[in-house]
């Protein structure tokens, strides 16, 4: 009997779907068809490889009404929220709007008597390691523009949100993706590891821990396989004395807490200048009290559980650490009735009077739980921005666009947001710094990572 994976839904704890492993037979038979698919591929018109794009988007929108459900049952995001298809449709709609251009050859003019230009081939065979809390935008940063640049992509989703896979395999199948160009499989860390070690795979991109980012580093290794890697964040926000407060409160509310925090670019800090302190705390408690947590499928429920149990035991640790060295929780958490030791349910937690000694400050929670912290000047705020491993994204709120640059310039971060945060725009570039990661995303760089280059120094007059 083959060995499975369990999907255990974080709703009540069942097991909610359980595919095989693939053998290493049909591992096999996946790489040999990407192989030769990609060649067929990428000779196609990017005209018409932006074709296949579109219809399987299309596709993937119509399923919209199953999949919210489904992920509800996966990986606990409120039903009320309706899945992730507006972030893949604008990502999906813009790669494909500047894919002719961006793709193109840049030429060079000044020598008479030669052709000169650089062509970006694509890179070959892309492996997608996508993981399960964005588990369609995530995904579609790569498979789209892979798919576009003329590459072959094999996926292999993680264990908690494996349907998510099979979707994207249904909707490329709808839109009549030639057989081997898309491929969805169901393997292990060992059999990912093997994988990357064969030599088969030319692009890896993963999204994922730290630990995991290194684990795919060194199974890669020797290989000369490229890597693009986003490796999690601690993202940190800074409110000036100038900012319009309730516009701050609302966004980082939302950006603390959507999702239930699983994002890696979520807001897990937040710096607050003293002569608005208390103002903003005052009115970020008021606006957190109001989530109502509860199971994901009740159209009520503005936060859901954690995807997995361990992962809202982490930030019960985090938290009752910050509390032993003198932080103060805000939320009374026995007005949600469903946060319970030993489930994934978890309330929402505020916490002040916290310093960069304690873990919540500096070390990834990926939960619902912020710490605030009062500042007296941008030169204390940006040092604290800095004292993290990650380097994500950071927001400024301010009304000053000009000192919110000159903060973002010593920022060590992959993006800078002013007045919004938690949003990918697919025209910029998205990336990382320090343990957050390499590579790149989305925009113009995001078709160079999946590209290489190829010259051409064609002497025509002799």
């Amino acid at each position: 009997m083959s060995e499975t994976v369990k999907i255990i839904s974080p709703v009540d704890g069942s097991v909610y779907a359980e595919r095989p492993l693939a053998s290493q037979a049909e591992l096999d038979r996946v790489v040999a068809t990407a192989k030769r698919a990609q060649a067929d591929w990428a000779r196609r018109p990017i005209a018409e490889r932006n074709r296949f794009a579109l219809a399987a988007l299309e596709a993937l929108v119509a399923m919209n009404d199953e999949i919210v459900p489904e992920l509800a049952w996966q990986m606990g995001r409120p039903v009320r929220y309706g899945g992730e298809m507006g972030g893949v449709q604008e990502r999906t709609r813009y790669m494909v709007e500047i894919a002719e251009s961006a793709l193109a050859p840049e030429r060079y003019t000044d020598k008479p008597g030669f052709t000169r230009y650089v062509k970006k081939d694509p890179v070959g065979v892309v492996l997608v390691v996508a993981p399960w809390n964005y588990p369609f935008l995530t995904a579609v940063n790569t498979i789209m523009p892979a798919l576009i640049a003329g590459n072959s992509v094999i996926l292999k989703h993680a264990a908690q949100t494996l349907l998510v896979g099979e979707r994207f395999a249904k909707a490329f199948q709808a839109a009549g993706l030639p057989d081997g160009v898309f491929q969805n499989v169901v393997l292990s860390h060992a059999q990912t590891e093997a994988l990357l070690g064969s030599g088969a795979i030319d692009h890896v991109n993963f999204t994922g821990s730290v630990a995991g980012g290194r684990a795919i580093e060194r199974a890669a290794a020797g290989t000369f396989a490229s890597l693009g890697l986003e490796l999690g964040g601690k993202d940190p926000a800074y409110v000036r004395a100038d900012a319009d407060m309730q516009h701050a409160i609302a966004n980082l509310v939302d950006g603390a807490f959507y999702n239930t925090g699983q994002c890696c670019c979520g807001i897990e800090r937040i710096y607050v200048h003293e002569s608005r302190f208390d103002e903003f705390v005052e009115g970020f408690v008021d606006l957190t009290k109001q989530y109502v947590l509860g199971n994901p499928l009740d159209q009520a429920t503005t936060l859901g559980p954690m995807a997995q149990v361990r992962f809202a035991d982490w930030v019960r640790e985090q938290t009752a650490e910050a509390l032993r060295k003198g932080a103060k929780a805000l939320i009374d958490t026995s007005a949600f009735a469903m946060d319970k030791p030993g489930t994934a349910y978890l309330a929402p937690q505020v916490l002040i009077d916290v310093n960069h000694q304690m873990s919540v400050m500096r070390e990834e929670s990926f939960g619902p739980v912020v710490g605030i912290m009062k500042v007296r000047s941008d030169e204390e705020a940006v040092p604290l921005m800095n004292d993290s491993p990650y380097g994500l994204t950071a927001s400024i709120w301010t009304r000053d666009e000009d000192a919110a640059i000159a903060i973002g310039d010593q920022v060590e971060t992959g993006t800078v947001f002013m007045n919004r945060c938690d949003y990918l725009d697919p025209a910029l570039v998205w990336t990382g710094v320090k343990e957050t990661g390499r590579g790149a995303a989305l925009s113009r760089q995001g078709f160079d990572t999946l590209t290489r280059p190829k010259s051409y120094h064609l002497r025509v007059a002799i």
